[in-house]
């Protein structure tokens, strides 16, 4: 009874509710569309030559086609995960873990292997 619309009867009060979730859910599916248009999915990083030279050897072990690069850090939390840097190149080994999840990949990092999110890597 204190509240603002206390005194609405219950179908009243239960369509003034439904209407302020349309309207929301609106306005947030305005606000989604605004943001992807403002921070696009991020596009292939610039290398550096030492960065280059990894690749090219990544290339000659595995083939252009098993070539991924990281689109957010990575910091491994778990054995046998890889820190990561975003831009980073890494060869794709296995698109499994051990124990069949396949949200997380085997990737030589040319040098250390080890696994990573694969929501986090792009094809390069």
């Amino acid at each position: 009874s204190q509240m603002p619309h206390g005194h609405l009867p219950l179908p009243s009060f239960w369509k003034m509710v439904e209407d302020t979730l349309q309207q929301s859910g609106t306005q947030f599916r305005a606000f989604c569309q605004a943001f992807e248009m403002v921070t696009p999915s991020p596009g292939t990083q610039p290398l550096n030559p030492a960065e280059e030279r990894k690749v090219l050897s990544l290339v000659s072990k595995h083939g252009p086609d098993k070539l991924y690069q990281v689109t957010s850090n990575i910091r491994g939390s778990k054995d046998l995960d890889l820190t990561l840097q975003r831009g980073q190149i890494v060869a794709l080994l296995q698109s499994v873990d051990t124990k069949g999840n396949r949200n997380r990949w085997l990737v030589d990092a040319g040098g250390p292997r080890g696994f990573v999110p694969a929501g986090k890597l792009q094809p390069y």
